[in-house]
Order: C-alpha cells, then structure tokens, then sequence
C-alpha cells in the first residue's frame, strides 16, 4: 500500500472507462476514497460501484465543490484524465474551430479550473497532490491530431507551473505521458495510430503502475513508456534532425491512406 494515497480523497475525472477507470480502480485499490467523474453518468456510476467509490457525473471544468461534498470535506489529490482528441483536417478542408475551442478546453482549461478551485485549501493545508493525463503527445506531438499535440503541450505546460511554483509549499504534481494506450481514444485514432501507436500499446493498468511507482519515487514525469525518454531527449537536443524524422513518418501516414 502506498501511504500517501491511504484514505486519502480522490477525484478522476473521464473515469468512466480507460486510463481514468483504471486509475480510479487502483487508487480505491490503495485504500483511498474515490470520486468517479465522468460525462457518461452510467459508465461513472458502474465504476463507482465496482471500487465503492461515488459517482460525481459531468463536465470535469467544474466538479470540485460537488466533489468536496461527496468526500465530506477535501480533496486530496485531483486526477485531470479527461481528454478529446480529433483528427486534423486536410489541406484545403476547413478548419474546424469548434474542435479547437473543446480541446483546449477539456485538455487544457479544465486543469486550470480545477487547480484554481483546490489550490487555496491545499496551500492553506501544506498539501494537495494534482495528477495531469497528458500523453506523450505533450512531450512530442503526434501526426494527424494537431489540436490534440497542441494542447497537451499546454496541459503539460501548465503542470510545469504548478510544479516550480508550489512544490516549496506542499503540493506535488505528476505528469503522465504515455504513447499508445488500448482505449477507445487509441481506437479513434485511425490509420495515425495504427502506423505510430498500436504495436507498442499498453493496457491503461501499466498506466496506474508507473503513476504510483512515480508517486512512491516522488517524480514529476511519469513514463509508462521508458523510450518516450530517449525521444524526448533526441527532440531537445538535435530539434531539427528530430523533425525531419517525424516528417518520414507524416509521408509514411500521407502515401498509406
């Protein structure tokens, strides 16, 4: 059992399935009170069940204060998991700003909703732990998916702020970024995610192993995928070779479809 989370209150949010079910599973499975959050009030109440914890349904920009009163107080570590991801358009398509405005949003805006709403009772305390789902995606980008890659640069963005400037103050922040996951968000990634993601896919519950491994070794990055490190390296020190990597593959994705 890893004794920062042991009855601890805990809300996930798009816990209705994937990522966010299998973090809600494992955190009810550490001893903590767990809050499922997801827009699917059925898929919320049915995880909910199964771990004992409460279903708190909705949009996740604005479930704090229904969460604080479903734990009976506060809330200790608030996982940001809910996330859209849509497809690019194609040159000469037009631009579909709708799914630009939900995406950042959803990945990037409901971080700071939330962050806004919990951070004075966390620093009031000494403590509060924040848990972005950003994807490697965040660290990289992903082809196809340019509203997607831009906003986890902006989820993981802000998980960085809020890390050097409240760390001093109690409240830890971890960021999980993962390649391919089997979900129905890798599913929906079409032809881009059977070229780049599917043969290193894993199951979201490796996704809550190397969240609680980070969480035990106090790390802000979270890895589930050890050689998104190698890239993310290779990405910073030689930018332009990096590119012109990921540019092969946009071709290799543009002469298969």
């Amino acid at each position: 059992m890893v004794e920062a989370v042991q009855d601890a209150g805990v809300v996930v949010t798009g816990a209705g399935g994937g990522i966010g079910a299998a973090l809600a599973r494992r955190f009810a499975a550490e001893g903590a009170r767990v809050v499922v959050n997801d827009l699917n009030a059925d898929k919320a109440e049915a995880v909910a069940r199964e771990i004992g914890g409460i279903a708190v349904p909705g949009d996740a920009s604005g479930i704090v204060d229904a969460a604080r009163d479903a734990l009976g107080g506060a809330v200790d570590v608030f996982c940001a998991n809910a996330g859209v991801a849509f497809e690019g358009a194609a040159a000469g398509e037009p631009l579909d700003e709708k799914a630009w405005a939900l995406s950042w949003d959803v990945n990037v805006m409901a971080h700071v909703r939330a962050a806004h709403e919990l951070l004075p009772d966390w620093l009031e305390r000494g403590r509060g732990r924040f848990v972005s789902t950003v994807s490697a995606a965040g660290l990289l980008t992903m082809i196809g998916a340019p509203s997607y890659s831009v906003t986890k640069h902006g989820a993981l963005a802000f998980a960085e702020w809020l890390s050097l400037t409240y760390r001093h103050r109690g409240v830890k922040v971890h960021a999980i970024c993962p390649q391919g996951v089997r979900t129905d968000m890798l599913a929906a990634t079409g032809s881009a995610g059977e070229l780049v993601l599917q043969s290193t896919a894993i199951e979201p519950e490796a996704v809550a192993d190397a969240l609680f491994r980070g969480i035990e070794q106090d790390r802000f990055l979270i890895l589930p995928h050890p050689e998104v490190e190698g890239y993310y390296q290779a990405r910073a020190t030689a930018p332009d070779r990096w590119l012109a990597g990921m540019n092969r593959v946009q071709q290799k994705w543009e002469a298969a479809r």
